[in-house]
């Protein structure tokens, strides 16, 4: 089904014009809103007449900033249909193949997972004399071990959504569960809305089990006092124009923007996916690493009962402690074991037995969230010093932030840190179709004296982009793991 945007919605993209014809101003903001993934690959804009009256220009204005999105390859009109958007060189994206992170002297930035939190290893030594209990019987646990399970539906509880542990499946990680409900839950051709930018394993793992991905977008916001996020009217719109089964959402520190939805935004959205029959995936792998005294909302599927989400041990101890959990209505959880099946078995009980451990001390250990605020300050003052033109918003928590640059140059900047040792995500790794190439995405989760280190060769990576980066340069050979 075509995707459309409504002239209010391209008025508040806009903005105010800047000087010089307007014409051309508008035709600009257009094409980098357009190149910048906010305005999606093959979507109808508003007609002349609609935008003239929304931005209160002259319909010669809109026409001749149409006819310019044309000539430069950013448009297509179709007869009778309208004018829809496009990129030139077409659909291609800019995708890492190369596993990361690497094991030798390179800074990475790429990856948005932590080192060890302080007290893993006590968790792992009292989790070895909780072991020998299980040791007598055979170690599967389809759903999880249940004392992990009671764990896991008390901290829902605490957070305002009661759970009982038999709506819990323990999963290899968070990655995992996306791939569970995806097997479970599509088939060859279900729709799913999936937003954009958006941690892009997830997508992948639905595109696997055959769905087909429908973008909604996230507007980044990269400028401190911007708000970005999600616009619950276009959300909604979208949804009654689609009907998807399933919306991928990652309303909590969003992946890669860090927005945090707020409440009364969640129970809109609640209503509008009501509306659609869609039922909400809603992934809080980022949820404990609040950095800011921010009051955190409830959980999404508080004010959406059918809601599923998915949670991650990874981001809030180690990246290295692979578990996950999917949290589902009692009604889903027999499918979700039925696809479980084909899959796996279960996840390992020693490592089950530690996070049972670790959940009894609160959802993040003590002095954790001290050593992320630490290098979240030091990597925004670094940037703030040596590359001040580039635009971003310190969001409250996650693990990363997404910076604007000031010219669409992701991919050979990437490429340029790259071979000074720092590795960096471009932007268009987080696109569902096309765009975001004036994005890049970089993750604080290395010490702070390394972030300290990195960002000057940040800075001499992005002079020499600049002033040398062939046009259509590719960026490293890397994927996005984290």
């Amino acid at each position: 089904m075509q995707q459309s945007i409504s002239a209010g919605r391209v008025a508040a993209l806009v903005g105010p014009l800047d000087g010089g014809p307007a014409y051309a101003s508008l035709e600009a903001s257009l094409r980098l809103l357009i190149g910048d993934g906010r305005i999606g690959y093959d979507v109808r804009l508003p007609s002349e007449r609609d935008l003239t009256a929304a931005l209160g220009l002259s319909r010669t204005t809109v026409a001749r900033a149409y006819a310019g999105l044309r000539e430069s390859g950013y448009a297509a009109a179709r007869q009778g249909s309208g004018t829809f958007t496009r990129v030139p060189g077409g659909r291609s994206v800019t995708h890492d193949h190369a596993l990361s992170p690497r094991m030798d002297e390179e800074i990475d930035l790429g990856c948005a997972a932590t080192g060890a939190a302080p007290g893993l290893t006590e968790a792992f030594a009292g989790a070895a004399t909780d072991l020998p209990a299980y040791l007598g019987g055979h170690g599967y646990f389809l759903a999880g071990l249940p004392v992990l399970q009671e764990a896991i539906a008390a901290q829902y509880t605490r957070r305002g959504l009661p759970t009982d542990p038999r709506q819990v499946v323990v999963t290899p990680g968070a990655l995992a569960a996306s791939a569970l409900v995806s097997v479970a839950l599509t088939q060859p051709g279900t729709r799913v809305l999936v937003e954009s930018p958006v941690y892009p394993n997830a997508v992948q793992a639905l595109r696997t089990a055959g769905a087909r991905v429908l973008p909604s977008p996230v507007d980044s916001g990269a400028v401190e006092g911007e708000a970005g996020g999600w616009a619950m009217d276009e959300i909604g719109a979208r949804l009654r124009q689609v009907r998807p089964a399933l919306a991928y959402l990652v309303p909590d520190f969003q992946n890669p923007t860090g927005h945090l939805m707020a409440d009364e935004q969640r129970a809109q959205l609640a209503d509008h996916l009501a509306a659609a029959g869609t039922t909400a995936v809603v992934d809080e792998a980022h949820h404990a690493i609040a950095l800011d005294d921010v009051d955190l909302p409830l959980p999404l599927a508080a004010h959406a009962p059918g809601a599923i989400s998915l949670g991650s041990a990874a981001k809030a101890y180690w990246g290295g402690l692979r578990l996950g959990w999917v949290r589902a209505p009692h009604a889903l959880v027999d499918d979700l074991l039925r696809a479980r099946l084909g899959l796996d078995l279960g996840t390992p009980v020693m490592e089950q037995l530690v996070l049972r451990r670790l959940l009894d001390a609160g959802p993040v250990l003590p002095g954790h969230l001290d050593r992320l605020r630490e290098q979240r300050d030091t990597l925004v003052s670094g940037l703030r010093e040596h590359l001040p033109s580039w635009r971003f918003r310190v969001p409250a928590g996650g693990l990363s932030l997404w910076c604007a640059l000031p010219a669409p140059l992701a991919v050979p900047l990437a490429a340029a840190a790259e071979e000074r040792g720092v590795a960096i995500t471009p932007g268009p790794v987080f696109a569902i179709e096309t765009g975001l190439s004036r994005y890049v995405r970089i993750a604080w989760t290395r010490p702070a004296a390394e972030l300290a280190d990195a960002v000057p060769r940040l800075a001499a990576a992005w002079a020499h982009t600049l002033h040398g980066a062939p046009a259509g340069a590719r960026g490293p050979e890397r994927m996005t793991v984290a």
